[in-house]
């Protein structure tokens, strides 16, 4: 049989052009979702990406056809080290969206933090905590500023990440009063998300720079008595419009793109980096030594990328009781040494 022609569009949604690259390394998070809570909590962490494994694991869905057997899933470790709440930032409502009421910093931050912005000599902590608890009812959400601690990972780098995370569940007055226990504290995904809840996936994808058109879009490879180019578009578009339109398949960069995967189940929290670690360590990472996560799947970028998880702004309808039971997980090495 000869080769049949066959019609196809091309792939790669529209919806995420212009693909150019991530403006930075940590991913941004455009939306936090409402929680029903009595008590206020943090709504997001971040961790460093290590690498993936695969696991065994009794499935719990009572709908699915495995359900009570065994059955391989796999697995993205992220080593999460406990970050360190720095500062307590306001925001009041306004006509033109929300505007940043004050923020109180904690007395001594970590030298660290001197790699990302010029410290101030002096922090007015306590006034600045006393105008916000005195301001309560202007108050429309309250958010912390946290930092990661990758000293305390096997990421090479000393320059913490800083991010902003909302508080989320109870009133202005508890989330504020929370917010100010926590003020200089650090804290661990044990104390934010559980075992078995599912939380959505932020992070900047791997970068894979200058691409073609049949790399990025997976257009077909023209035959080779084509005229002039195999790897190209077929046609560029009609004659009016006088001009290549944009929904054309074009060459340029790819990956490095910010991506957010929904409900992605949190298989394990640990504290204890060896039981999740392969012979020889995780390939271009190394070894875990401290507190970690295992999530069911892929997330998107490379090795040492700081993911950014949060909970879950459109979790499943149907959760299972239980978290999943772990049986075993792989910790065979992936250079089969």
């Amino acid at each position: 049989m000869g080769h049949r022609k066959k019609h196809a569009p091309k792939h790669g949604s529209l919806a995420y052009s212009p693909r150019k690259r991530a403006k930075r390394l940590l991913a941004r998070v455009r939306y936090w979702p409402e929680i029903e809570a009595d008590t206020p909590k943090l709504l997001g962490f971040i961790g460093y990406k290590a690498g993936m494994t695969h696991v065994f694991a009794i499935a719990n869905r009572k709908r699915s056809p495995n359900y009570g057997n065994e059955v391989i899933r796999s697995a993205t470790v992220l080593e999460t080290p406990p970050m360190l709440i720095c500062a307590v930032r306001a925001y009041t409502k306004t006509p033109y969206g929300l505007q940043t009421f004050t923020e109180a910093w904690m007395e001594n931050p970590p030298k660290e933090l001197d790699r990302v912005f010029t410290l101030p000599e002096k922090f007015n902590t306590e006034e600045n905590l006393r105008k916000i608890a005195e301001n309560l009812e202007k108050i429309d959400r309250i958010h912390v500023i946290a930092i990661t601690q990758p000293k305390q990972a096997s990421v090479p780098k000393k320059k913490p990440e800083v991010a902003e995370i909302k508080i989320g569940g109870g009133t202005i007055p508890q989330q504020f009063e929370y917010a100010k226990g926590l003020l200089g504290k650090t804290v661990t995904p044990a104390e934010i998300f559980k075992e078995g809840q599912y939380v959505d996936v932020i992070a900047v994808s791997t970068g894979k720079g200058f691409q073609g058109p049949v790399k990025r879009w997976g257009i077909t490879i023209l035959q080779h008595k084509g005229r002039k180019t195999k790897r190209g578009v077929a046609t560029l578009g009609p004659w009016k419009p006088a001009r290549v339109m944009y929904s054309v398949p074009r060459a340029g960069q790819m990956g490095f793109h910010q991506r957010t995967e929904y409900n992605k189940c949190i298989l394990k929290i640990g504290t204890d980096g060896k039981e999740i670690t392969p012979k020889g360590g995780f390939i271009r990472y190394g070894i875990i030594r401290g507190a970690y996560m295992l999530i069911e799947g892929s997330i998107p970028g490379p090795e040492k990328r700081p993911i950014r998880l949060r909970y879950a702004v459109r979790p499943p309808k149907q959760l299972a009781e239980e978290p999943r039971q772990i049986t075993y997980v792989s910790l065979e090495s992936p250079q089969g040494k």
